[in-house]
């Protein structure tokens, strides 16, 4: 029977989906990829690292409930961005009522939707990892939100947005989140090669030498994470536990799976060894390329975009970048280039290629605009999968665009502000410089020696007002 807090509109089981989703893809990133970053990089950055995701993601949070919902989902301001306001807050109004999507309360999305904008600022984090200034990553994250990611997130998904009147087909983030977070990232490292604006820049050449994860295991656990939380990444994309839904996980995980053996054997052929972080890098690629299309495409295509996600970013990272001297020129530290970028821009093309009529029913409803190039000359409609090849190609191009022009015009702002780049003295000493802290004890019962000589806060011990007397503790106040 409906009730107040359970109205005839809703559907439990939707909402109940669409929350686990949510988790799972907020898992993903807290504590999946604060795991995988604090473990693949050199030792004396772990801490940094692993600190820039969870910053990333509360961060995120609060700027998404004030006003980066609204103008990602919200009533159209322009074309390409939604009018800001405090919606986000009201939960006894707005966010009780049914969305705009789906047959739950606003609310449901707006939490759905603020862990795809985290993961978003968390991928950008892997591509600065070793050597931006950790205060200047503070204030990058609201403005790229602001003025980047609800840009593309309105224009792609929102109804209003020009690219979905259009047509574009991103079925869960290829465009909005990966091709984004992998152009922003690379972007942001770029500006040093030219040595005219002193933008965050590379690591130290000695970390570029030698930046060996510091623990693999922990690497492989955070992937595992991140692997498994996109059941919820693409099964939550429909808005429903449906058909559609299924599909989706089942690609997923299918074009995945194919992605990482596809990668290991090129490693194996390549350098007579099949490598973990290798493994880890054709699984990324492989959640990535199937990302825009999961729900939208048979399994033999899932199983075909995933050798070439496990190939082609392999090709662009192992022999483009070292050939190419802009991309050996750019400190990618997590290559988020090749891993997000590429393999979005492939997917979102595969996209277009390989989109089968039915399923994209199932997602978009009866419009016959949407419809693979293959399935489009199959059915004599070649002029249709021509222009979805048109929109597919233009959506690449807004964010490309989108992202290289305000990525660095929000890392000049921040430069006004702060440094972009650690000091000499703090890209020497790494987590110890930045925040007094190491990720691994070596020295005593537990301690580093800095603490047993200065104790946990970072007081020398007989001025620590955690450990000194009453009396002196009055006489400090």
């Amino acid at each position: 029977m409906a009730t107040e807090a359970a109205p005839e509109w809703l559907e439990k089981g939707d909402n109940a989906w669409q929350l686990s989703a949510a988790a799972l893809v907020g898992l993903q990133s807290v504590p999946g990829l604060v795991i995988l970053y604090g473990s693949i990089v050199k030792k004396k950055w772990a801490v940094n690292s692993a600190l820039m995701a969870l910053y990333a993601f509360a961060c995120t949070m609060v700027c998404w409930c004030l006003w980066g919902f609204r103008m990602s989902f919200g009533d159209r301001l322009l074309p390409f961005v939604g009018r800001p306001d405090f919606s986000g807050l009201d939960q006894a109004g707005f966010l009780s009522a049914q969305g705009f999507a789906g047959a739950y309360p606003a609310a449901t999305l707006l939490f759905f939707q603020f862990v795809f904008a985290a993961i978003t600022l968390i991928l950008v984090a892997g591509s600065l990892l070793g050597r931006m200034n950790f205060r200047a990553w503070m204030i990058f994250v609201p403005l790229w939100l602001t003025f980047s990611y609800t840009v593309g997130a309105f224009s792609v998904w929102s109804p209003n947005g020009f690219l979905f009147k259009a047509g574009v087909m991103d079925f869960a983030g290829g465009y909005v989140i990966h091709l984004s977070s992998g152009i922003a990232g690379f972007t942001a490292a770029f500006w040093v090669r030219a040595n005219v604006i002193h933008f965050v820049g590379p690591r130290t050449a000695k970390d570029r030498e030698s930046f060996p994860p510091n623990n693999i295991l922990l690497t492989l656990a955070g992937a595992g994470l991140l692997w498994m939380g996109w059941t919820g990444f693409n099964g939550g994309a429909p808005y429903a536990a449906n058909i559609d839904a299924s599909v989706a996980v089942v690609n997923t995980h299918l074009c995945t799976a194919t992605s990482l053996l596809v990668w290991l054997i090129l490693d194996c052929f390549a350098f007579g060894r099949p490598s973990a972080i290798g493994a880890v890098n054709g699984m990324i690629t492989g959640l990535v390329c199937i990302t825009p299309a999961a729900g939208l495409v048979q399994g033999w295509a899932a199983m075909l975009m995933g050798a070439l996600s496990g190939s082609v970013p392999w090709l662009t990272m192992m022999v483009l970048h070292k050939r190419c001297r802009l991309l050996a020129g750019v400190d990618d530290t997590l290559a988020v280039l090749h891993t997000h970028g590429v393999a979005g821009t492939l997917g979102g093309v595969l996209t277009g290629i390989l989109a089968e009529p039915r399923l994209c029913r199932l997602f978009f409803g009866d419009d016959p605009r949407y419809v693979g190039f293959v399935y489009a000359v199959r059915g004599g409609r070649a002029g249709a999968g021509l222009r979805q090849m048109g929109v597919q190609l233009a959506g690449i191009g807004f964010i490309l665009a989108l992202n290289v022009v305000v990525t660095s015009v929000v890392c000049l702002l921040v430069r006004v502000a702060v440094p972009l780049r650690l000091s000499e003295e703090e890209l020497a000493a790494g987590d110890e410089g930045v925040h007094g802290e190491d990720a691994y004890a070596v020295w005593g019962d537990g301690e580093t020696y800095e603490q047993s000589v200065h104790g946990n806060h970072g007081y020398a011990m007989t001025d620590n007002p955690m450990t000194t007397s009453n009396s002196k503790v009055d006489d400090m106040i």
